[in-house]
């Protein structure tokens, strides 16, 4: 289980911020080995949900309120460290955050930009998929909506 926390940018300590960038980096940039700018500006938006396993970082994702990101609520860099998630922490950080965007924004209906192998992955928490797939820095995506 999880030890999950909630917080704005400016409340993240150095370490955390540095553990979820370092994250972040592991997975979309060496495991994908994808080139593409993580560091989007959109991090003083967010409200950061942090998932620590023994005082380490192994799970995050970032939500934003509607406006922010997409026009509703949305949820996005959702990331496991590979050697945690084989313990169900994907559906963990996702509930957490799910749960943090109707408590925290008071808003039911979230849009996602899944990767597309993801597809089933996000059907089992709610989400649908909407509209056609695209390629989001080289990487096929699809919209998905849970109302």
């Amino acid at each position: 289980m999880l030890d999950i926390k909630v917080k704005k940018f400016n409340e993240l300590t150095i370490q955390e911020l540095y553990s979820l960038l370092k994250l972040r980096s592991e997975i979309f940039v060496v495991e994908q080995d994808c080139v593409y700018q993580d560091l989007d500006g959109k991090d003083a938006k967010a409200l950061h949900v942090i998932g620590i396993n023994k005082n380490k970082v192994v799970a995050y994702t970032r939500i934003f309120k509607p406006g922010d990101y997409f026009d509703v609520a949305s949820i996005g860099r959702v990331a496991v460290h590979k050697d945690y998630r084989k313990y169900g922490y994907g559906k963990e950080i996702m509930q957490a955050s799910i749960n943090a965007v109707n408590e925290k924004f008071k808003e039911q209906q979230i849009k996602i930009s899944a990767q597309t192998y993801l597809n089933k992955f996000y059907t089992e928490l709610g989400f649908k998929a909407i509209g056609e797939g695209y390629l989001e820095d080289g990487i096929p995506h699809i919209q998905m909506v849970k109302k």
